[in-house]
């Protein structure tokens, strides 16, 4: 009896979090809640805060190889070259693309709209991406926001855009792309 009174461990009610009092000698020891309620805030937070670096660490290879794919894409147009420009896009029948004229399926359609919607050089301009905003959706699947510049003679061009990419065996691609364009305020 006396070794169980010794070692006996009394477990208090939240807030305290199972906060002992030990006995030893008849005498009680409490682990007062300065010290040990920061403590375990610490350590959960540090739990917390490893878990979302592990979380971005897990996506960091995934954000390069988007990041990668529309810098790509940046040049292929940037160099007249839209059919390469599509390669970032999912070559399916299912490929969605929605804008002011409507919505675009399928890799042929998409294919068709961009060279109606910019049959030469000079109507295509200087492409630049910017402020790029991941949301990763699960490990397949990513939500991509950004803003879109255009630098033509005939007068620039910009506005945003919402893509959704999927990993396919053969890497990410857009699997549906939703562009506008943004006046510039007066």
């Amino acid at each position: 009896m006396r070794a169980a009174a010794a070692c006996a461990c009394l477990f208090l009610p939240a807030p305290y979090i199972l906060l002992p009092t030990v006995y030893i000698g008849g005498t009680s020891m409490r682990i007062y809640r300065i010290i040990v309620v920061p403590a375990l805030l610490i350590a959960l937070s540090a739990l917390a805060m490893s878990k979302l670096s592990a979380a971005d660490d897990e996506h960091q290879s995934d954000r390069a190889a988007i990041t990668k794919i529309l810098e790509t894409q940046q040049n292929n147009w940037n160099q007249g070259n839209v059919d390469a420009f599509l390669e970032g896009y999912w070559h399916s029948p299912d490929l969605t693309f929605s804008g002011s004229g409507g919505i675009a399926r399928g890799w042929d359609g998409v294919l068709a709209r961009y060279k109606k919607n910019y049959p030469d050089r000079a109507t295509m301009g200087q492409l630049d991406f910017s402020g790029l905003e991941f949301r990763f959706l699960g490990n397949d699947a990513a939500l991509v926001l950004g803003h879109w510049h255009l630098a033509r003679s005939q007068g620039d061009v910009g506005g945003v855009f919402s893509l959704v990419w999927q990993r396919f065996p053969e890497g990410w691609r857009i699997i549906h792309d939703h562009t506008s364009t943004v006046d510039k305020p007066k």
